[in-house]
């Protein structure tokens, strides 16, 4: 083989790796994630609806979308604060007040053949050790949960289905671009398998480039 075609081959083979890894695919969940207003900024809550305890004044906000993870989450929409939500709600002895911003998202992220509410913002009344889940209870029934308690519907949607896994062509977001905590470090550079590729095919082009050298006279 001469040097020639040596060098084509692994182009040509480099370049199948390269495309491939253009082509990947990234895995999400289509699922309710739940936040917390804190400081006028949305976090990811770091309790599930059922375990947190929100306190009178306090904003929380669901929103329903398609997310790998808890950095790729799509935060609810719009402006949000406790005055203009609970305004028309008094308080009241023995009980709190949790501002409640409900988005059901997109239709990009509905189920097939179903069209998401529009989002809307409401003041749960509950007593005062009331979760979370029980203050979502008190105005935005029917709710849906799984065997594992997951959350899976609000007000009904959607109307099937519970953090269904969904497929789709790898396009990171800019959430996902900026570094994430130190306990989740963020992966920098080509993934491994590219890197595991390019190796490769460098090591049988190293070896043609010997063979053709071994057989010259």
């Amino acid at each position: 083989m001469s040097r020639r075609r040596t060098c084509a081959l692994v182009l040509s083979l480099l370049l199948l790796v390269l495309g491939g890894a253009g082509q990947a695919q990234a895995v999400g969940y289509r699922y309710w994630s739940f936040w917390d207003l804190t400081g006028g900024k949305w976090n990811y809550a770091t309790q599930g609806p059922s375990t947190a305890r929100p306190s009178d004044g306090d904003v929380q906000g669901f929103r329903f979308a398609v997310s790998a993870d808890s950095q790729d989450a799509s935060k609810p929409r719009g402006h949000a604060d406790f005055a203009s939500i609970c305004a028309k709600t008094p308080a009241q002895a023995g009980h709190k007040r949790v501002a409640l911003v409900i988005d059901s998202g997109t239709a990009a992220d509905a189920p097939g053949g179903e069209t998401p509410p529009a989002p809307r913002t409401v003041c749960a009344r509950v007593p005062a050790d009331a979760t979370t889940a029980e203050a979502l209870a008190t105005v935005a029934k029917p709710l849906r949960y799984d065997t594992n308690a997951l959350l899976c519907a609000i007000s009904g949607y959607p109307e099937t289905g519970c953090g269904d896994q969904v497929t789709t062509p790898h396009t990171p977001s800019p959430t996902t671009a900026k570094a994430k905590s130190t306990s989740e470090p963020t992966p920098h550079g080509p993934s491994l398998g590219l890197l595991a590729g390019v190796v490769a095919v460098a090591a049988l082009g190293g070896a043609a480039v010997w063979q053709t050298r071994r057989r010259r006279p």
